[in-house]
């Protein structure tokens, strides 16, 4: 069972920025692929980005390509989202996941086996 905890939203204006962090409980947290998703009033969970475990990967979705940068720490069990140039549109819930796998790339919410609680990411005009 690997327990994933976010933290780093809040409320920011359009044009700023926000890291968030998750921290899983994963032993072998080398051995997870880690993404992030989001989820806005109304709307079903999407694909943000996500990180392979040895973070010489990445994939992310077209909205936030560009402004948005996945990255990984192992030796701290850690992932972070850096969010630049946030628009209200980026406005949501923001989880963390995470999977146990060697397919490159998971992009699909049913794909990752773990979920952290999320972090509300409010974007301001």
């Amino acid at each position: 069972q690997v327990q994933l905890v976010e933290w780093g939203g809040g409320l920011v204006q359009a044009g700023g920025s926000l890291r968030l962090s998750c921290a899983a409980s994963a032993r072998t947290f080398s051995n997870y692929v880690m993404g992030w998703f989001r989820q806005a009033p109304g709307k079903e969970r999407e694909f943000v980005a996500a990180i392979r475990r040895t973070g010489g990967s990445t994939n992310y979705a077209d909205s936030v390509k560009g402004r948005f940068t996945i990255s990984r720490d192992n030796a701290k069990n850690t992932v972070y989202l850096q969010m630049n140039s946030l628009k209200p549109e980026d406005t949501a819930v923001y989880y963390c996941a995470a999977v146990y796998g060697v397919k490159w790339p998971y992009s699909r919410a049913n794909e990752y086996d773990y979920w952290g609680q999320g972090t509300q990411v409010t974007v301001s005009s």
